[in-house]
């Protein structure tokens, strides 16, 4: 992870100590660099957040599957043991009646084995579908974050240039910034 909002800190201050020269063109630069640092250091929590958040649900996925898992291993285990009771109780003999009593037995645990790995699984595709919105969201913030942090480097040149095509290109790309961490969340 980068110092992001560190980095913008520091062209703030760049930007203050110019904006002594009493310029109102050099202000106006300054202000914009103190907007753009401010979203771009919004952009970069964000973008932490949403990294973390996808991580976590991923995790959460991970671990619902080994509960479906398990609960799937133990609807064959339920379904071994009750072909086999029906076998059993199939070759007739003295405990016939029993080995059928326990092959229903195994099938009623099985149904609701098979019930409960099928909600698990739902809520893993669910935990899935979480991750990826997170994950998308971090990307989109990482573009913004770059975008924001260009901005605020072709802000300072436009001080030291004194020009305004480096200032109106730094506060177009901070737009289209702000633009893209509007939408990380609208779609």
């Amino acid at each position: 992870m980068h110092d992001a909002p560190l980095e913008a800190h520091e062209h703030a201050e760049h930007a203050e100590h110019a904006a002594h020269a009493n310029d109102p063109f050099i202000s106006r630069v300054s202000i914009t660099i103190a907007i753009l640092a401010v979203v771009a250091a919004a952009a970069g929590s964000l973008e932490t957040f949403e990294s973390a958040s996808a991580i976590i649900e991923a995790n959460k996925a991970v671990l619902v599957q080994d509960k479906a898992t398990d609960q799937w291993n133990f609807f064959e285990a339920k379904s071994l043991k009750k072909n086999m009771y029906s076998i059993a109780a199939d070759a007739g003999g003295p405990k016939a009646a029993a080995y059928k009593a326990k092959a229903k037995d195994e099938g009623a645990g099985q149904d609701e084995a098979q019930a409960e790995a099928k909600s698990l699984e739902a809520e893993r595709e669910h935990d899935l579908a979480l991750s990826d919105t997170h994950e998308r969201r971090h990307h989109r913030l990482a573009i913004a974050a770059t975008l924001l942090e260009i901005g605020i480097a072709i802000s300072t040149i436009a001080i030291i240039t004194r020009s305004r095509w480096p200032w109106i290109g730094a506060a177009s790309l901070g737009a289209v910034g702000a633009a893209v961490v509007a939408l990380a969340y609208l779609t």
